[in-house]
């Protein structure tokens, strides 16, 4: 029998050492565990237990999350693992079953992580509601245009200074942006923990003497010569991101400038005079989101101009979900009319922030169609202006 249950502070340390283990990395060290101890929020650390015996853990973190028209309640969802020898013995669904509980208590509509394999969540009701890339670049070859964005001005700052000031420039780096999420002063803290010594940080002042744009980059030594991986790259808008990529892309003795985790619709390869200097090496899911409460998180997001929609959702897991929803621009109801459009939550979670339109997951056989004249509808009332990206791990 597995018992889950909050974890006391005194046991946090317990739950890490067991995440880690799962994913086969030694425990932190005492200076490592001092640095994060404060990204576990109280309450919310969950173990299971196997005749007294911690098996399992799974924390989240209060977080609020931008939909497209606002922002939603979220529970960022992280350090899920179960010991390797109770691996298939329903823990795993036990703590999730947990955690939805959890979150709903707590008047959370949704839940969100970022998923070690893509084949874990889905069975929860996960979906995939925003993607990044992976972009590389010969630094000698990258050159801008003259008509790509130019203004501002960008200093290096020292790791203390950027302590200090990244926070506050983050929080004007487009906060409106679907399937962005808040940065704590915790996650601050923890991160820099995650970093090697040689990280360094540049940040852009705009014109009106404002800092609205940052990058944090570490130089790596290998075989193909000196890359500036570049882990965290935001800006307030266009001029902000192009003049940082300028600033990367101008470091003296560096072969490649590689970016992780990047937005899809970042016009990148637009600003350069030779496009194909901008080489895509990966594109992948990112954010996975779980509408724990469908109303309240259909209710928490603008939708198109277009006619309304009936949508019968599936949900297996949490079946009080499960039903039909009017979604128009008026707002979004529960339905007793005839459905014309059928899906199951985790397809609803790809819809929720924009990242797909509705006619793709028809394609995909994902969404069943009743009524062939929805469909563009429903892509109309999901259809965001701007690619949902999350750029923020947790």
């Amino acid at each position: 029998m597995i018992d889950v249950r909050a974890l006391a502070e005194a046991e946090f340390r317990d739950s890490v050492d067991l995440f880690r283990r799962a994913l086969l990395r030694r425990p932190p060290t005492d200076e490592e565990w001092a640095r994060r101890r404060g990204m576990l929020e109280p309450g919310r650390v969950l173990g299971a237990f196997d005749g007294g015996e911690l098996v399992g853990t799974a924390r989240a973190a209060s977080n609020r999350l931008a939909v497209p028209g606002g922002r939603v309640p979220a529970g960022a969802v992280t350090a899920v693992g179960v010991r390797a020898d109770h691996t298939r013995r329903g823990v795993l669904r036990a703590l999730v079953r947990a955690q939805f509980e959890d979150v709903r208590q707590r008047g959370e509509p949704v839940a969100m992580l970022h998923a070690t394999e893509a084949v874990i969540y889905e069975r929860f009701g996960y979906g995939v509601a925003t993607r990044h890339r992976r972009v590389e670049l010969e630094r000698a070859r990258a050159v801008f245009r003259d008509d790509a964005p130019r203004g501002g001005r960008v200093r290096v700052l020292t790791r203390e200074a950027a302590d200090l000031l990244l926070p506050e420039v983050y929080e004007r780096c487009a906060p409106d942006r679907p399937g962005r999420i808040e940065r704590a002063r915790p996650w601050w803290s923890g991160t820099w923990g995650f970093l090697g010594e040689d990280v360094l940080v540049a940040v852009h002042t705009g014109a009106d003497g404002v800092d609205d744009g940052f990058a944090v980059y570490e130089p790596k030594h290998g075989e193909r010569g000196t890359a500036l991986e570049v882990h965290d790259l935001t800006g307030a808008d266009a001029t902000a991101v192009a003049q940082l990529w300028r600033f990367l892309l101008g470091v003296d003795l560096v072969d490649r400038v590689v970016a992780h985790e990047r937005p899809l619709d970042e016009p990148l390869e637009w600003w350069l005079a030779d496009r194909r200097q901008c080489r895509v090496t990966e594109v992948a899911d990112d954010l996975w989101v779980r509408l724990v409460d469908v109303l309240a998180a259909l209710r928490a997001r603008s939708y198109g101009a277009a006619d309304p929609v009936v949508v019968e959702v599936r949900d297996a897991v949490l079946p009080d979900n499960a039903g039909c929803y009017r979604i128009g621009p008026d707002g979004v109801e529960r339905s007793s009319a005839a459905p014309q459009l059928g899906l199951d939550v985790a397809a609803l979670a790809a819809l929720y922030l924009g990242d797909q339109p509705v006619s793709t997951l028809v394609a995909a056989g994902r969404v069943e169609v009743r009524d062939p004249a929805a469909v563009a509808a429903a892509d109309r009332l999901f259809g965001t202006a701007v690619t949902p990206w999350c750029g923020t791990g947790f």
